[in-house]
């Protein structure tokens, strides 16, 4: 059993997830998963709001989510997917599956928050099949030198990651998807909201394969 509880975040996240989906993270949501099929797991599934956006391609979505709240939000969501979905306990860093057993992994704002990236995305490799994807939307840091790159690095060191359970907003996802050995073939940067400064503003939203 994971034992991740941030009770306060998780309240707090169910409202704001709704809202940020509402000003137009939904159709983010949609373009990351657009295509997928075969068994698909998600990490980090938060309150489901992921579930509504599979195509029917996808035969199964094993959804990870370790926040207790967060998991019980996703397991009221999952009978209202479109595909099969089956939400389950654990961690980003030790998934509970095994060695190539998924065609995709989904990632949606979760690697600004696991306490070790690289480990998450050596699961990720470990558990798809040669040639699978991952497809992922982050939070990504800003342009070396920027203003907007000064202020992630302040917050990330003091207040951000206490206040949003772990989240932290200038971690370099991309270069860290390329060091776990997976091959980028599509990437779009952009920031949300359109035009914003602000420091969780940079995102990232793309595909990458895992070498067969």
């Amino acid at each position: 059993m994971a034992t991740v509880s941030h009770p306060v975040f998780a309240r707090v996240y169910q409202r704001l997830s709704v809202a940020m989906d509402r000003a137009g993270t939904a159709a983010f949501r949609a373009d990351l998963v657009a295509g997928l099929s075969g068994r698909v797991i998600e990490i980090g599934a938060g309150n489901g709001r992921m579930f509504a956006h599979y195509p029917p391609g996808v035969t199964e979505v094993v959804a990870v989510e370790p926040e207790r709240r967060l998991r019980a939000a996703a397991e009221r969501a999952a009978p209202f997917a479109p595909v099969p979905v089956t939400v389950v306990d654990g961690l980003a860093e030790a998934l509970p599956a095994g060695r190539g057993e998924f065609d995709a992994v989904v990632v949606a704002l979760v690697l600004c928050t696991v306490p070790d990236p690289a480990g998450a995305l050596a699961e990720a490799s470990r558990v798809l099949r040669p040639g699978g994807e991952l497809r992922f939307l982050e939070h990504v840091a800003a342009e070396d030198g920027s203003r907007v790159r000064r202020a992630q690095r302040l917050l990330d060191a003091t207040l951000w990651p206490r206040l949003f359970a772990g989240c932290h907003t200038g971690r370099d996802t991309v270069a860290a998807i390329g060091a776990a050995g997976f091959r980028i073939e599509e990437l779009r940067r952009f920031r949300f909201p359109a035009g914003s400064n602000s420091p969780s503003s940079p995102c990232a939203l793309g595909r990458a394969v895992r070498p067969a």
